[in-house]
């Protein structure tokens, strides 16, 4: 056998351990069994065997979902009542809070009881960093009182919210500079 510019090719008895894995998971086979017929421990090592075309996973994609969609009560695929979509609609107009944007998911309560800063489904607004230092600053002077009249639960649960406050901080630290990094990458490429 010769490769495409005519020099001899050589296969070793491990390249065919890996077109033999590549060939039968590109005909269908799941992974986790070929991990096994090559007598793998670890599905990242089968992986590695495996050569996976761009198309080849569009198409096995596409044809999951084809197939999941097959096995779906038919009424799921309904187009929507004018009620359900208001509902829906409704539903993230609720997510704004005054630290940001809750982003549980659809159709779940509120497991934080609404103690935004603690929550960590809460998107912090870059914007309202002002709001959070004044949540910060209260809860110190809350904290020193507590301290004071050793209400030890208190002090407990304000200690907590100040490092749930700490992380609020972070993230929209991490936002702010996130922007200013795409600004100046969108100003570079102007």
């Amino acid at each position: 056998m010769r490769d495409v510019d005519g020099t001899p090719l050589r296969f070793t008895p491990h390249d065919f351990r890996r077109v033999f894995s590549t060939e039968v998971v590109n005909g269908g086979l799941p992974i986790h069994i070929a991990a096994k017929l090559l007598g793998h421990l670890d599905l990242n090592t089968t992986q590695g065997y495996v050569a996976v075309y761009p198309e080849e996973v569009i198409n096995r994609y596409r044809a999951f979902i084809d197939e999941r969609r097959g096995r779906r009560p038919s009424e799921e695929y309904r187009e929507p009542s004018d009620a359900e979509w208001n509902e829906f609609r409704d539903h993230f107009s609720l997510r704004k809070v005054a630290l940001g944007t809750c982003e549980r998911p659809y159709g779940t309560p509120c497991q934080h009881e609404h103690a935004c800063v603690r929550c960590p489904m809460l998107r912090m607004a870059p914007a309202q960093m002002p709001r959070l230092l004044q949540i910060e600053r209260n809860t110190h002077e809350r904290l020193e009182e507590a301290h004071r009249l050793q209400w030890l639960g208190e002090v407990s649960a304000l200690e907590e919210n100040l490092r749930h406050i700490a992380d609020k901080k972070r993230q929209a630290e991490r936002q702010l500079q996130q922007a200013d990094n795409d600004e100046a990458g969108s100003d570079a490429l102007a």
